[in-house]
């Protein structure tokens, strides 16, 4: 009888604790193992840029422009500019802006309609490839006017030197600022007044500056920049 009492005693503490084993909630399983990093994406390769053919740009330039500009570049006729050691880009430049007609002049955007972008890239860089031939001034009354507008500018007329853009010895700044030491004063005096009149408007800062200029300013820089080098 104690016997029984005393199964009967110990099957009634184990029941709670059974009860309440079965009713705790189970174990959170452990994270999973986080996926790798994707490995980062390789950049794109730049883009190749063709190279110009000097052959071709020898050729078409014989074929389109030797005509008026001289066989190496070096223009006779003072209307016509010189192209030789011009920078490459500011040929390419110009000859797309006849060719969308940004740039006005009617013989040119005859010949530059002919053009393919291979084509000008071609012709500028075989042509600015060439020496320039030295210039002279001609006017000894205006040479020291334009010395001084173009190393000094106006300051009272907020007029810049034009050697902060073009530098003091003309040669310019490749791919911003043609180079214009040696260029014919005759043609120079043409493209600054075609910029003040607004009969070329492919330069917002030339515009502004040739609008301050007069005749005489106008030729007696043209003049001596003729005499760069």
């Amino acid at each position: 009888m104690k016997l029984l009492a005393s199964l009967l005693t110990a099957a009634v503490l184990v029941a709670p604790a059974y009860s309440a084993f079965a009713q705790a909630p189970a174990p959170a399983a452990a994270p999973a193992a986080a996926a790798p990093a994707a490995a980062p994406a390789a950049p794109a390769a730049a883009p190749k840029v063709a190279k110009p053919d000097l052959v071709q740009g020898e050729a078409k330039y014989t074929a389109v422009c030797a005509a008026c500009h001289g066989a190496d570049g070096n223009s006779g006729a003072p209307a016509n500019p010189k192209l030789a050691q011009q920078h490459p880009e500011y040929l390419v430049k110009q000859l797309q802006e006849f060719k969308s007609g940004k740039r006005a002049n009617a013989v040119m955007q005859g010949f530059a309609a002919t053009l393919s972008d291979a084509d000008m890239k071609n012709i500028a860089y075989w042509v600015t490839a060439k020496k320039a031939k030295p210039g002279f001034a001609k006017d000894k009354e205006l040479v020291a006017l334009g010395e001084r507008i173009y190393r000094g500018g106006i300051a009272d007329r907020q007029i810049a030197a034009c050697a902060g853009c073009h530098s003091p010895n003309g040669a310019g700044i490749p791919a911003q600022y043609p180079r214009l030491g040696g260029q014919h004063a005759e043609y120079t005096d043409a493209q600054l007044k075609a910029f003040r009149d607004g009969s070329r408007k492919n330069s917002v800062q030339m515009t502004q500056v040739a609008a301050k200029l007069n005749d005489r300013e106008i030729k007696a820089v043209s003049d001596y920049i003729a005499g760069l080098r």
